[in-house]
């Protein structure tokens, strides 16, 4: 103390006594500090970090326009809701799904498919999973079957974490659930929580399942297999079915595992013309000839080709859809090999 009254002295400035500069700091050495829960300061940590990561990923907003041209440019995304029944949209669009100004869902085989395998799911109360490449439609297509279920059964999203661990994903169910109070300072508190609210009839939607590693895989597991919960798992992913082979135990109780396939040239027409009023003024061989050469079946590419030619034809004038447009348009939605 008595060193650093000294070099206070010699820096000059206000300079309080020896005797109370020695109260102060004893003072302080007596009070201590408080240590904040362990389980808040780590949930805050990952909470951070997720907003980190998605804020990494975040893409620059639209300038200032009007709606339509806002909504022209905007590109398609699948947006998971936490929890919820999906009802219909005035545009035929579930909620939850964002499509470009003046498109509709279309329910193709692949959505058939998906909602014949999750109705068996659910009349047994046993595990779908729903997989395929990325960009086929696999959320939309499990958002759609779901759109109306029966009479006294929920639908829950649940959102796979950044980095998941147990813990979070112990945090994503309870938040996807919507259960009252605070989040519990134990593991043990948070599952009797969980699996009290997981009693009564409920989907379990796990979406971007590839994401989980087995130790998470595990808990999923644990609370299907719990006495208490009346629980039909849907898992969903580009690659969530390599994900479940890493635990045989819960890839063993999967009742049925559905791929959504590419979407074949047959069905290109008939579902292009469905999902937007643009595509049917496009003679049948220019859309096989644009699936064969930049959609190779993907839903998603052909989602975001929609919005940046309906960009094209709000902001040129004179615009019209031909091959050499398109040729262009192609650059933008598929990156350069």
């Amino acid at each position: 103390m008595a060193a650093l009254h000294r070099h206070l002295k010699a820096a000059g400035g206000e300079v309080p006594s020896l005797a109370s500069l020695h109260r102060v700091v004893r003072r302080d050495l007596q009070a201590g500090r408080v240590l904040p829960d362990r389980a808040v300061v780590r949930r805050e940590r990952d909470e951070q970090r997720t907003r980190q990561a998605l804020a990494d990923l975040a893409l620059a907003g639209p300038s200032e326009a009007g709606a339509a041209n806002v909504a022209a440019r905007r590109l398609p995304r699948l947006i998971p809701e936490a929890t919820g029944s999906l009802p219909v949209g005035e545009n035929s669009a579930l909620a939850g799904v964002a499509l470009p100004a003046g498109a509709q869902l279309v329910r193709t085989s692949s959505v058939r498919a998906v909602a014949e395998a999750v109705g068996q799911a659910m009349a047994t109360q046993g595990a779908v999973c729903v997989f395929g490449d990325p960009g086929r439609g696999k959320t939309a297509a499990v958002r759609m079957a779901l759109g109306e279920v029966p009479p006294g059964w929920k639908v829950t999203w649940v959102p796979v974490p950044v980095r998941p661990s147990v813990a979070g994903m112990r945090r994503a169910v309870f938040d996807a659930l919507a259960l009252a109070g605070r989040f519990p300072h134990t593991s043990a508190l948070a599952d009797a929580a969980v699996t009290g609210a997981l009693s009564e009839a409920r989907v379990l939607v796990v979406d971007e399942a590839q994401r989980l590693p087995v130790p998470c895989l595990e808990y999923l597991q644990s609370l299907w297999d719990h006495p208490g919960t009346r629980i039909t798992l849907v898992l969903c992913g580009a690659g969530s079915e390599r994900a479940l082979s890493r635990l045989p135990q819960l890839a063993s109780r999967i009742g049925a595992w559905q791929e959504v396939p590419r979407l074949t040239g047959a069905e290109v027409a008939a579902v292009v013309t469905g999902f937007h009023p643009l595509w049917r003024t496009v003679p049948a061989p220019d859309l096989t000839w644009i699936d064969q050469f930049c959609a190779h079946g993907s839903f998603r590419t052909w989602a975001a080709l929609t919005a940046h030619l309906q960009n094209v034809l709000l902001t040129t004038a004179d615009a019209s859809i031909d091959r050499a447009l398109l040729r262009r348009l192609f650059q933008r939605v598929a990156p350069p090999l």
